[in-house]
């Protein structure tokens, strides 16, 4: 089929018009949500295309698919250890889970319209890094729940682990044995890292230390070049943005031939299978990420099956201890 065979798509009208295929969606359907220049805009962007709905999929949408689409993102495996879980709670509640990644070249966005586009009847996304007016463009088609963030505005349905209680666990249990120069290692730009940042902040003042943070992000190269900086000043005691960060902080440490937990305590955030492995055996503040699964499912159900308005879920996460933090070195300790 040639690019003039080519049967228009929503995507087209939308480069046509300069606005969201989410909003092309909008406004064909008739539904509210799209100002009124914004409706003529989009509508003479279709006519002038030649574009026509796709009976198809607007019988796809309109019957029922128990189908609950689930956005991860490919380069975060705790994502994948909640995919896993969600799909047992899905089953348990008679719904399948339709997966769409978000990867390099494939954004966020497009990641929904393939789910929108099978028939999702709602969408569960972790992480989401869209703001909260396109989020809530896309909750005006379907239920939308987010993932692990919960500034997502009043239309979008959140399950979120307490970050705050997460944190001041972790402080309070490297204070507990006896570390004063704990350090915090961020995640960059990634979600949840800026609220991280500052628990850990005030956690640090509450307890009368210095608070140092050293810019980080969600990965292992990033950990290890956290962890090279770290090595012109070693703290006691390390809290990472997340497993990932900490392995690669573990990693440059060991290069340099320091040991853990001896020299120095790090701890991770998640509780991913990385953190369970023999050879790793970290310390990690749990999220739970089946229970977390369970929660974003059962808020998806709900929507779909009658519940009319959008709501918050809070979990508290907790210390799970392996073999990366123990008291601090005698000489440090104060009393």
């Amino acid at each position: 089929m040639t690019e003039l065979q080519r049967r228009p798509t929503l995507m087209d009208v939308a480069e046509a018009a300069g606005v969201s295929r989410a909003l092309v969606s909008i406004v064909m359907r008739g539904a509210p949500g799209a100002a009124e220049s914004t409706r003529q805009r989009v509508l003479e962007a279709a006519r002038q295309l030649g574009y026509r709905a796709d009976s198809r999929a607007r019988l796809l949408r309109s019957s029922r698919t128990k189908l609950l689409g689930l956005i991860f993102s490919t380069s975060h495996p705790f994502h994948a250890e909640i995919v896993d879980a969600a799909y047992a709670e899905a089953s348990a509640r008679g719904y399948e889970i339709a997966l769409s990644a978000v990867a390099n070249g494939r954004p966020e966005a497009r990641a929904i319209e393939t789910l929108l586009d099978v028939g999702a009847e709602a969408l569960i996304i972790i992480a989401p890094t869209l703001s909260v007016d396109d989020l809530a463009l896309h909750a005006r088609q379907v239920p939308v729940v987010s993932l692990l963030r919960d500034n997502v505005g009043d239309l979008v349905d959140s399950v979120s682990s307490d970050d705050d209680a997460g944190i001041a666990i972790a402080v309070d249990h490297l204070v507990g044995l006896g570390h004063r120069r704990i350090v915090h290692v961020d995640g960059g730009a990634a979600v949840s890292s800026d609220r991280r940042r500052e628990t850990y902040r005030s956690e640090m003042i509450r307890h009368g230390l210095q608070a140092v943070v050293v810019p980080g992000g969600p990965g292992e190269e990033d950990g290890m070049g956290a962890g090279r900086i770290l090595q012109a000043n070693l703290p006691t005691a390390v809290i990472a943005f997340n497993d990932r960060s900490a392995l690669g902080i573990m990693e440059s440490f060991r290069a340099a031939g320091i040991s853990i937990p001896a020299d120095v305590s790090v701890l991770g955030y998640d509780d991913s299978h990385f953190a369970k492995l023999s050879f790793v055996q970290l310390s990690s503040v749990s999220q739970d990420a089946p229970l977390l699964a369970a929660a974003a499912v059962g808020r998806a159900v709900d929507r779909i099956e009658g519940e009319k308005l959008p709501g918050s879920v809070v979990r508290t996460p907790h210390l799970v201890l392996r073999k990366t933090t123990a008291r601090a070195p005698a000489e440090t300790r104060t009393s």
